[in-house]
């Protein structure tokens, strides 16, 4: 089944915001890394110390079918955030076929911000911006 998750960004207030989420609807984070846990690309400069205690990623499962999702913007990598594009819809397949197809559709006249591919987390992820303006996340990750 594909589902459709919010995508948070914040600037360094991620863990925070969280921490407000989980009090305020239960349930713990299924997954919080942080930048200074990711791994270094070739020619990737090193995670500045300002940057790496900051949220690379966490999850909050509110229900069945939810899982708000967010992390902080990372502003060494030249993200800037402002209120307005601070979030993102982020889909999740069952099949990479599924993803393809619908990266494909969303990121028609629109801009690809990350292609799909496989990620050191293990899924299949990509995102885009829509020809009218929002932000997709679209991701299938295998069951291990």
């Amino acid at each position: 089944m594909t589902t459709v998750n919010p995508y948070l960004t914040f600037l360094g207030t991620c863990e925070d915001a969280f921490n407000l989420y989980k009090a305020v609807f239960g349930g713990e984070f299924e997954y919080v890394g942080r930048f200074k846990e990711m791994p270094l690309q070739e020619g990737q400069p090193p995670i500045p110390e300002s940057e790496a205690e900051k949220i690379m990623h966490i999850s909050l499962k509110i229900s069945d079918e939810t899982v708000l999702m967010g992390s902080d913007a990372f502003e060494a990598f030249g993200q800037v955030t402002t209120v307005g594009n601070n979030f993102s819809v982020s889909i999740n397949t069952d099949s990479k076929t599924e993803a393809d197809r619908i990266f494909s559709g969303l990121s028609e006249e629109g801009k690809i911000t990350m292609p799909m591919s496989n990620t050191f987390w293990g899924s299949y992820f990509g995102t885009c911006v829509d020809k009218y303006g929002i932000q997709w996340m679209v991701s299938f990750a295998e069951e291990k």
